[in-house]
């Protein structure tokens, strides 16, 4: 018999780490931002990234804190929209704000003679016009969950997907169904595909430049590793962890919505899959930066970053 008590300590688990080292991560980054006269733009990303994660989490926590749900009587349609649009907003934030710091290290690690060299300038100038397209893109195309999620408190009708003890979800029109799926899968196909040119773009530059050290005589110049190699290590792996979680997620919730049937492990699974990167990017990029001291990190915290 599966033991729920252990996935469910799991996920309690996994999300207050999560919370922890975003909330770390973006009070470092505003305290850059502050002090630094120079910030430099990347640090204005991973502030928006983690901010995005802390809402997330936050969320799927409330989500999962039943009995929280009965004392606050929250138990109708509204709030059961207002969570899965958030939950729906943050996740797809996560993904878009994943592919800025890949499109844009691609930019800065190209040669000077490549085309992308003459986006360079562009590329630090409008990042706050980035999150304004990237918010309304999200809130736009995240909308149909306003329509196709309700209360269980009918969940004996077979019209409706239970996804959590308290909401589920209702069919709806084919035509809109067809509509926001078309838009949906465009965009996570625009940002998974600009996310894996940028990744094999970057990894082609990295072998390029390790065949080129290989050539050095001095055996201290060919083992340092670069600040911007360093950024794109840890993209690179943002990036792949990323994606791999991503493909996990997509195949269990299309398969579960074609089946119209969500089987109690299959969801408790979907959702460790579905929140592990709001943990784990939070958990890299804090080990990953220099400028945060190791012995300032909680033990529990510390992740050995792998380097290509």
């Amino acid at each position: 018999q599966f033991n729920y008590t252990n996935i469910y300590i799991c996920q309690f688990l996994q999300v207050g780490i999560g919370i922890f080292a975003n909330t770390l991560l973006l009070f470092f980054h505003i305290f850059t931002l502050l002090v630094d006269h120079r910030p430099k733009p990347i640090d204005l990303i991973i502030c928006h990234l983690a901010l995005v994660h802390i809402m997330n989490l936050f969320t799927v926590l409330f989500m999962m804190s039943t009995d929280l749900f009965e004392i606050l009587n929250l138990l109708n349609d509204f709030q059961c929209k207002a969570l899965f649009c958030m939950i729906r907003v943050t996740r797809s934030l996560s993904m878009s704000t994943t592919c800025l710091p890949s499109t844009r290290q691609a930019i800065i690690v190209s040669p000077s003679t490549a085309w992308l060299a003459r986006l360079k300038h562009k590329c630090t100038k409008y990042i706050f016009h980035s999150f304004v397209i990237l918010w309304f893109l999200s809130l736009s195309l995240n909308s149909n969950c306003l329509l196709c999620t309700a209360a269980a408190s009918n969940v004996t009708e077979s019209n409706l997907l239970q996804v959590s003890k308290y909401c589920s979800l209702s069919r709806i029109n084919s035509i809109l169904r067809g509509l926001f799926f078309t838009f949906s899968l465009s965009r996570d196909v625009s940002f998974i595909g600009a996310m894996l040119l940028s990744s094999a773009y970057m990894v082609v530059l990295l072998s390029r430049h390790q065949r080129r050290c290989r050539h050095l005589h001095s055996t201290s110049l060919s083992s340092r590793v670069s600040p911007e190699r360093r950024a794109t290590q840890t993209v690179l792996l943002l990036v792949s962890f990323f994606e791999v979680m991503y493909c996990v997620d997509i195949i269990i919730s299309f398969s579960s919505t074609l089946l119209w049937s969500y089987d109690p492990i299959i969801l408790d699974v979907q959702k460790l899959v579905s929140n592990v990167y709001a943990t784990v990017s939070a958990l890299v990029l804090l080990s990953s930066d220099k400028r945060i001291k190791v012995s300032d990190i909680p033990v529990c915290l510390q992740v050995p970053l792998p380097f290509i």
